[in-house]
């Protein structure tokens, strides 16, 4: 069903969007229930549609994307509306970057990428993933960083790392940045950055740290003693180049010939910008074909505080990246803020473009953030098409931070559709 037709009026691309909502089928199962509740909102109102519309499963993405990241959604999300409203070609944006689950999931299906986030951690994290290395290489590259046994840290890091690995970790700290600061960084380096930033703390002995929880964020130093006494445990030593080699062949090993080709094209132009979502002047107007995003909640995640490792590691300033990202106590506040970045959205999008932008539930359910969302873009001149609801189970990740099915945290992926006027 082809949904771009620029023949149609606008108001028909968003009815057969609905239509295709309605008989959609996900994973190959035949008539995934899917429902329209009471239309609602203004000039005739947009129907919200409830169901399964992708499935939860991580292996059932691309490979590439296994990056652990606190609240990031998966990539069959970005992927389902990647699909089904822009062309090979076209430009795929996310403000709220964080891990880069959009612009990768764009670059994997031949778009051309934009991406910002104000923590300086995403470019770590989004960039190298575009130029895939031979695993030799890594190897040979890996071999060739010099270890000073004698390393450490100049913070306390013994709860987490044998002092073995610890020196390792230093090491590879020093060996990067002077890459960096003498210009001669490249991709295999860079690879190797978002590799060790994701290893450094984690739940099994694929990590470079003793076991500790979640693996998406660094407990603090106090609270991983009291982990350790608890559990009558040590930091064992950890090699961290048979584990840098184990996690990139992990996330190359399910890319084809063909993803490795689109990521290589996109990286060549993609940006990834550091600034506030509501500023983004390096962004022609009218320009991005769709943006897909999930903003920061509210006060649920203190993005800074859960990296504060990762912030060493790569000599990132951990208290100034948290006074500038966006946190609000109140939903008020919170809507000031948005409402000051879908104006931005709507200067960059072009005109029959679109924007899914997903906000899920807050506060046990109480607060459901579409319903904020909805009159916020209408306000900066979107068009409403749908709120969708995709509901699924839990997985292991949500359970470890006490979050099961439809009782608490964010419950659902809740996505506004919006398109801008032609």
């Amino acid at each position: 069903m082809d949904l771009l037709g620029t023949s149609l009026p606008k108001i028909d691309n968003i009815r057969r969007l609905q239509e295709f909502l309605a008989q959609f089928k996900s994973g190959g199962a035949e008539n995934l229930p899917v429902t329209v509740e009471a239309e609602f909102g203004e000039a005739g109102g947009y129907p919200r549609f409830t169901g399964e519309f992708w499935t939860a499963r991580q292996r059932q993405s691309a490979s590439i994307h296994e990056i652990s990241y606190r609240a990031c959604f998966k990539a069959q999300l970005p992927g389902f509306f990647i699909e089904l409203l822009t062309r090979p070609g076209e430009t795929v944006f996310d403000p709220f970057a964080g891990r880069g689950t959009t612009p990768i999931e764009a670059g994997l299906r031949g778009r051309q990428v934009l991406a910002n986030d104000v923590n300086p951690l995403s470019q770590i994290l989004i960039y190298p993933r575009f130029f895939i290395p031979s695993l030799p290489d890594l190897k040979t590259r890996l071999e060739q960083i010099p270890i000073d046994k004698n390393a450490r840290a100049e913070v306390d890091l013994s709860m987490f790392y044998h002092p073995e690995t610890e020196a390792e970790l230093v090491s590879l700290k020093n060996y990067l940045a002077e890459r960096k600061a003498s210009g001669q960084e490249d991709h295999l380096d860079t690879w190797i950055r978002m590799v060790a930033t994701n290893r450094l703390t984690g739940h099994s002995t694929g990590f470079f740290s003793v076991y500790t929880l979640p693996p998406n964020q660094a407990t603090s130093p106090a609270r991983q003693r009291k982990i350790n006494e608890r559990r009558n445990q040590q930091p064992e030593y950890r090699d961290t180049v048979r584990l840098i080699l184990k996690k990139s062949a992990t996330l190359l090993s399910r890319l084809t010939a063909e993803q490795i080709g689109n990521l290589r094209l996109a990286g060549k132009t993609a940006r990834i910008f550091d600034r506030d979502a509501a500023h983004l002047p390096g962004i022609p107007d009218n320009s991005i074909a769709l943006t897909v995003t999930s903003p920061p909640f509210l006060n649920i995640v203190q993005y800074a505080a859960d990296n504060w490792l990762r912030c060493w590691f790569n000599e990132i300033d951990a208290e100034a990246v948290s006074r500038k990202i966006t946190m609000a106590a109140d939903v008020g506040r919170w809507s000031e803020i948005m409402q000051t970045v879908f104006r931005e959205l709507y200067r960059i999008t072009r005109p029959g473009g679109w924007l899914a932008f997903e906000v899920g539930e807050v506060n046990k359910g109480k607060i459901r953030l579409d319903e904020v969302v909805a009159p916020l873009g209408q306000k900066a001149g979107f068009r409403c098409a749908a709120v969708m609801i995709n509901r699924q189970k839990f997985t292991k990740t949500a359970n470890i931070w006490g979050v099961s099915n439809n009782h608490r945290g964010v419950n659902s992926n809740r996505i506004v559709v919006f398109q801008k006027p032609a």
